[in-house]
């Protein structure tokens, strides 16, 4: 008979033991803003950061580490400059992409 495990038993996911190299790292965050989430891409970068050494990054921020820490925790909405400042720590960028085809400039008609 097999026997059932809940999920409950199970031990918690933690991606930053599988962020080993920057290859790693830059598809994991990939990944994640493909997701369209702040509070996941909040939450990643935590990840990130934890990989990566969380005392170091936070003084390469500027940053407390606990405030670091409190900033990337779930349901955290860190501004704009935290989220760059840990991206430039990381020696990460975010780069932007058309996500589809949406704008279509319209043609100027000649004056006759």
């Amino acid at each position: 008979m097999t026997r059932k495990t809940k999920a409950a038993d199970l031990p918690e996911f933690d991606p930053s033991r599988y962020l080993e190299d920057d290859a790693a790292i830059a598809e994991y965050l990939s990944l994640i803003l493909a997701e369209d989430d702040p509070e996941l891409l909040a939450v990643a970068l935590g990840d990130i950061a934890k990989a990566r050494g969380m005392t170091e990054i936070a003084k390469s921020t500027g940053l407390a580490r606990e405030a670091l820490y409190k900033a990337l925790r779930p349901g955290a909405k860190p501004r704009f400059d935290t989220v760059s400042r840990v991206c430039a720590a990381l020696g990460v960028r975010l780069v932007a992409e058309p996500a589809a085809p949406t704008y279509t400039p319209r043609r100027r008609e000649r004056p006759r």
